[in-house]
């Protein structure tokens, strides 16, 4: 009896000696740069038993690893990666488990091992969160040579049509950020900027689908930040510089660009500048319309030239005042120069035209977009962990633009029912925008994160338009169509947000309050002076479960909104027209989006999926309708529109080799928009698939070839067509690295840009094409320079806290061929 009780608690302590979990953490960062070594394989032995190891893993794309060891005793773990020397530690196991920091582990290359090898680094590409996405532009060889547009394509979640219209998550309603901080000129014209802009510019862009209490509630589908600065929040340890020298030719246009930075003690530098101007290219645009009333048809035809300039200049600066605490500043300057001439003809026809008629124009438009900000911040830690701080803000951002346009009519053949006056206007708005920003972060226990915030933002936006008849060859001032109103908003926002990890569960949970106050004066002109004030609530939530090493699951979901823009509120009503009197609603409400998302990430050194499945919902969406009251059209807005939609976007990426990978982006979607005041329905499928490969060819020339097409996409009134594409490059780096040379060529599989957009409601019906060539080959020369393995670390904007904090999260790395750090 007394041996059976003997065995049985032998066994029972066996069992739960052999239970007992540690968890070991911790990171490896290269001992240079101070950056994170992804992918190095971990592998764990039992002492004295370095046969088989027992456990392992690979760190995340950070180099962070959590690795997990039953038992107790003495184990040695050992951490390697490619062309890097191994690092052993010896960790003791206690009987009651528990974690163990074992800290920072610098890595070293292994010149035994590189001499006479080559090593070709397969550097992540994508970087998939349950909340947020990262695309590393500069791992991709393509950014050598393209745009930040073209480099867009690639992204998931992100559609660029045929227009080079830019949705997220199936709509376009989304705010542009630069550098973590808010970007006037960039949100609202960002397909002009983004296919002007050169990638190399782009460090990263990341796709922040959930952004959480921290940032601005407004943006339906979230946020779409351009990461300029090489920020890691790593001190680097070596002073010296670095920087390159690009220059690039094709057929549609010319740039080049510079780029420094570099350390000298505590003080830090960056700055980059680029021009970029384009070749005259041609382009027609056609429109046919059928209303529905009576019948009658208009076709309108525009053809001619356009160009444009784009330059931009940055400087970043950073010093660090002791160990503690920092100091920062940036500056942006931004210039865009834009220019369309060309002749229109119109024809009317049918209904109320009769047999019809016709008349033709001549048109010159130029416009100018400025933009300028700065920047500064001072960030005060309390702990040498730093996990409790806080940071003091201010941003500014001054955006004046200017807009002409003339229209020259040419003496029509047959006589027409109106009188054709030639015109000219001029349009000088500008916006300005104060935000001050207090954050105050802090930690609660081991793995708990506590951060609250105060914001306050100020914004002036004058528009002042002026109109001329031209009589006579001389332009006349007409006050009556001429107008100038100022608008004045201020918000006051607060948040809290609580992050925390519990084993394999993370988790996020916040909530925002902003107060908007809106006060337009119209200072010249028809218009009828507003004041209106409302708040918002917004809340947001994200869990996250760590299935496995590399392996994770999340729900996420967040409320967004959009603000009335002022031509929807103003409640003057325009009675130029006797028989339609048209006006805004004052009493519109804030749009409001909520949604909800899963997210699947998994990763190994060679394979890679994401796939998240989303949905949106939005019952009041802003849309202008029309009805009829005594006889009198009225025109007005509302709150009127449901939509709703369910998408499922995938990035599969598999590396065959060092030399060899290949990827897919496969997207799908479906839309439906419903309006009760409208009587209009209307719904459909979309989406995306496009496909990669990335291969190291002979003489270490570098190839990529990519291409595939968007699906048409839906709205209330309308689709917009499908767009194919395809783009190939081939690089070589010659000096050891020191000179890249790249050929590349892109070209729509239509040969010409053909894109669809239709317009169909119950009042009429109209289809417009765009045709024009963008079809092009080009060279890009890249010379690399300086005395560092890498750039130095550059200042950032603590404006809307820096969406780099990451608790307990396994990360997913994606495609990308190693390519060194450049502009």
């Amino acid at each position: 009896m007394k041996r059976t009780l003997f065995l049985v608690v032998l066994i029972i302590l066996t069992i739960s000696i052999k239970a007992q979990t540690t968890i070991v953490y911790g990171e490896m960062v290269d001992s240079v740069s101070r950056q994170g070594e992804p992918n190095a394989s971990i592998r764990v032995f039992k002492e004295g038993k370095m046969d088989k190891p027992v456990a392992m893993s690979v760190t995340d794309v950070n180099g962070k690893f959590r690795q997990s060891i039953k038992g107790i005793g003495g184990y040695i773990i050992c951490f390697s990666s490619t062309g890097r020397k191994e690092i052993r530690r010896k960790v003791i196991l206690k009987k009651e488990g528990g974690e163990i920091n074992i800290g920072t582990l610098l890595v070293h290359d292994d010149t035994k091992q590189l001499k006479g090898v080559d090593v070709v680094a397969q550097k992540p590409l994508i970087k998939m969160e349950t909340d947020k996405m990262t695309y590393d532009v500069q791992a991709d060889n393509d950014s050598k040579s393209n745009t930040v547009l073209d480099m867009l394509r690639k992204v998931p979640m992100v559609v660029v049509d045929g227009q080079d219209n830019i949705m997220v998550n199936g709509s376009g309603s989304f705010k542009v950020y630069v550098d973590g901080k808010p970007n006037i000129m960039f949100s609202s014209n960002p397909s002009q900027i983004f296919k002007s802009m050169p990638a190399s510019a782009v460090k990263k862009i990341e796709v922040i689908t959930n952004p959480g209490a921290k940032y601005d509630a407004e943006g339906t589908v979230g946020v779409l930040n351009l990461i300029m600065s090489d920020i890691d929040g790593k001190k680097q340890k070596t002073n010296g510089y670095n920087g390159n020298i690009l220059g690039q030719v094709n057929s549609l246009m010319f740039m080049g660009a510079a780029f420094l930075s570099g350390q000298q003690g505590k003080f830090t530098y960056n700055t980059n500048i680029s021009y970029l101007q384009s070749f005259p290219a041609d382009g027609n645009i056609t429109t046919n319309r059928i209303n529905k009333t009576d019948g009658s048809k208009m076709f309108y035809d525009q053809s001619g030239k356009m160009m444009r300039g784009y330059s931009i200049g940055n400087v970043n600066l950073g010093y660090d005042i002791d160990s503690l605490s920092n100091i920062g500043l940036t500056l942006s300057i931004f210039r865009l120069n834009d220019e369309r001439y060309g002749p229109e003809r119109t024809m009317l026809s049918g209904g109320s035209y009769g047999k019809g008629f016709e008349y033709s124009a001549d048109i010159d438009a130029k416009s100018t977009l400025n933009t300028i900000n700065t920047s500064i911040d001072y960030q005060r830690f309390f702990n040498k962990e730093r996990t409790k701080s806080i940071t003091l803000s201010y941003l500014f951002n001054y955006t004046p633009s200017k807009n002409e346009m003339r229209r020259l009519y040419k003496s029509p053949s047959t006589p027409i029912p109106f009188t054709l006056k030639d015109l000219y206007s001029l349009s000088a708005p500008y916006d300005a925008e104060h935000t001050m920003q207090l954050d105050y972060t802090m930690p609660i226990g081991k793995t708990q994160t506590l951060s609250t915030g105060l914001k306050y933002i100020n914004r002036t936006n004058d528009s002042d338009s002026k109109y001329y008849d031209i009589i006579s060859g001389k332009d006349t001032y007409n006050e009556d169509n001429s107008t100038n109103y100022k608008n004045k908003q201020d918000i006051m926002a607060g948040y809290a947000e609580y992050s925390g990890s519990f084993g394999k569960f993370g988790s996020k949970v916040g909530v925002r309050y902003e107060h908007t106050w809106e006060n337009v004066k119209f200072l010249k002109g028809h218009g009828e002076d507003f004041k209106k004030s409302y708040s918002n609530i917004v809340p947001s939530m994200s869990i996250t479960y760590n299935i496995k090493a590399a392996t994770n699951i999340g729900l996420n979901y967040n409320m967004r909104i959009a603000r009335p823009m002022i031509s929807s509120l103003n409640p003057y009503i325009d009675r130029t027209n006797p028989r339609t009197l048209s006006y805004g609603n004052p009493n519109l409400d804030v749009e409001k989006t909520h949604s909800i998302g899963i997210v699947f990430n998994s990763f190994t050194p060679k394979f890679m999926l994401n796939m998240t499945l989303s949905g949106v919902i939005s019952n009041n969406e802003i849309q202008q309708y029309n009805y009829i009251k005594d006889n009198i059209l009225h025109s007005t807005y509302g709150n009127i529109v449901c939509k709703k939609g369910l998408s499922m976007n995938s990035f599969i990426n598999y590396s065959l080799s060092t030399k060899t990978r290949v990827f897919m982006i496969p997207e799908v979607s479906y839309y439906d928009f419903r309006s009760n005041v409208l009587s209009e329905h209307n719904y459909g499928w979309g989406g995306k698939l496009f496909m990669g490969v990335q291969q190291t060819l002979p003489w270490k020339i570098e190839s990529s070839l990519f291409g595939g097409a968007n699906f048409k996409s839906y709205s209330l009134e309308g689709d917009n067509g499908a767009f194919s594409m395809i783009a190939m490059s081939l690089t070589k780096n010659l000096f050891k690295d020191r000179l890249n040379i790249t050929l590349s060529y892109f070209t729509p599989l239509t040969g010409r840009l053909h894109y669809k957009v239709n317009t169909y409601n119950n009042s009429f019906s109209q289809k417009m094409i765009t045709n024009i060539s963008i079809q092009n080959v080009g060279l890009t020369i890249k010379w690399n320079f300086g005395n560092t393995k890498r750039q130095f670390i550059d200042h950032k904007s603590k404006i809307n806290n820096d969406y780099n904090k990451e608790i307990n999260r396994s990360e997913a790395p994606g495609m990308g061929i190693g390519n060194k750090v450049g502009m």
